[in-house]
């Protein structure tokens, strides 16, 4: 198909791709989580499980995704963050962050029955949103860590 007639239209997908030698992470963040937590009860301003969830959902991207170095996570969002050096995707960031995201979300919806055997889930289901962001020094990379480090403080007063 791409040596077609119609293969031009593939020249109007954007080049996304990340610079080599910048550390890519890839945030996601839940969607109307504010709902969610009322939809399920969840204890405020964490509720056990629903972490638990989260970093077995988060566990499982870290396994798919060789080239992640470090997960963090608080709330409703985890970051991903991706070697300087990788070449995944060819660095694609909406590959990245898409893939990333998806995993996730497939993994958070399936594990749910583990960790809220007395609450099915209904629609809407949950979903997340994301995001790629590339970090050229470890010294920024760090920075962003201590934003989210420093966000997380702020959400538990």
């Amino acid at each position: 198909m791409a040596n077609s007639e119609w293969g031009y239209v593939r020249d109007f997908e954007s080049r996304d791709a990340i610079p080599p030698s910048n550390w890519i992470v890839v945030r996601l963040d839940g969607r109307g989580f504010t709902k969610l937590c009322k939809k399920y009860d969840f204890e405020k301003p964490n509720d056990r499980k629903a972490l638990d969830l989260m970093n077995a959902a988060a566990i499982e991207v870290v396994r798919a995704f060789v080239d992640v170095v470090l997960a963090y996570g608080q709330s409703d969002e985890y970051s991903f963050i991706f070697h300087e050096s990788t070449t995944l995707f060819d660095r694609r960031a909406s590959k990245l962050s898409t893939s990333v995201v998806s995993a996730f979300t497939a993994e958070y919806c399936l594990l749910w029955p583990k960790f809220f055997p007395d609450h099915p889930l209904t629609k809407p289901y949950p979903t997340f949103d994301g995001r790629c962001v590339a970090y050229p020094k470890r010294r920024v990379l760090r920075d962003y860590l201590s934003w989210r480090q420093a966000d997380c403080h702020i959400n538990n007063l």
